[in-house]
C-alpha cells in the first residue's frame, strides 16, 4: 500500500468518525402502562460524550481513558478492564497510606476535570486489606464533601475479594451456582455421551472452578 492510499484510508476513517460523533440529537421520553399517558422533553443537541450501545461506542471510551494510568504515582497500580476501573495503593506506615490516597485521588480529579468527566461517588467503595492482628485504622476518603464506602468485601472482575483475603464469602457465592450446574449436568447425563457430558462440564462447572485461578 503507498503512502497516498494510507492517507486516503485515514481520511475517509476521520469523515466516518466525524459523521458518528456530530449532529446527533437526543430527549427523554416517559410512558406509564397506560399508553395515553406518555411524555417527552425536547430534542437537545448531544454536545459530549456518544451514542450508548453503539458498536464504536467501548472503541472509543477505551481511546478516551487510555492516558489515565498515567496520572498516578509510582505506589499507585490502576487495573483498568474495559470500563472498571480500579486502583491499588499499598504502604506500610498508615499517615503514608492516607496521603497516599489524598494524592491519588487529587490528580484523578485533575483528570477528570481536564476530560469533561466526573466519579459516581455512590457506585464508588474501597477495600482496606490487612491480616487478622493488624488493628483497623478507619481511612475517610471524600469527594465533592461525599464520602466513599468503606466495604469489607467486593466483586473484581467476577471474583469476591475480602478484606481478610479470605476466599469464605466468594466460595458462598459460587455455591449456588456449581449446584444449578451438577443439577443440570445430572439431568442430561442418561441422553448424552461421555464426551459431550466432558464438554458441559468444562462450560458450566470447570469455568467457574478455574476462573480466576492464575490471578
Amino acid at each position: 500500500m503507498s503512502k497516498l492510499e494510507f492517507y486516503g484510508i485515514r481520511g475517509k476513517f476521520k469523515e466516518i468518525i466525524k459523521s458518528y460523533l456530530n449532529n446527533r440529537y437526543q430527549r427523554v421520553s416517559i410512558t406509564s402502562n397506560n399508553s395515553c399517558l406518555s411524555s417527552s422533553s425536547k430534542w437537545r443537541k448531544v454536545r459530549c460524550s456518544i451514542p450508548q450501545r453503539s458498536i464504536l461506542g467501548p472503541l472509543l471510551f477505551l481511546l478516551y481513558i487510555n492516558d489515565l494510568a498515567r496520572v498516578f504515582g509510582n505506589n499507585h497500580k490502576p487495573v483498568l478492564f474495559a470500563d472498571d476501573t480500579s486502583l491499588n495503593v499499598s504502604h506500610l506506615n498508615h499517615t503514608d497510606f492516607s496521603n497516599d490516597i489524598t494524592s491519588a485521588f487529587n490528580q484523578l480529579n485533575k483528570w477528570f476535570a481536564a476530560n469533561l468527566l466526573s466519579l459516581n461517588v455512590k457506585e464508588t467503595k474501597y477495600v482496606q486489606f490487612m491480616t487478622k492482628n493488624t488493628p483497623i485504622n478507619e481511612i475517610s476518603i471524600s469527594q465533592n464533601n461525599m464520602f466513599i464506602l468503606n466495604t469489607s468485601n467486593m466483586n473484581f472482575l467476577g471474583l469476591v475479594i475480602a478484606n481478610s483475603l479470605s476466599w469464605k464469602d466468594h466460595i458462598t457465592q459460587l455455591i449456588p451456582k456449581l449446584s444449578k450446574a451438577c443439577y443440570v449436568l445430572r439431568s442430561i447425563r442418561p441422553f448424552m455421551s461421555q464426551d459431550a457430558l466432558k464438554t458441559v462440564y468444562h462450560s458450566y462447572l470447570h469455568s467457574l472452578i478455574s476462573y480466576g485461578d492464575n490471578l
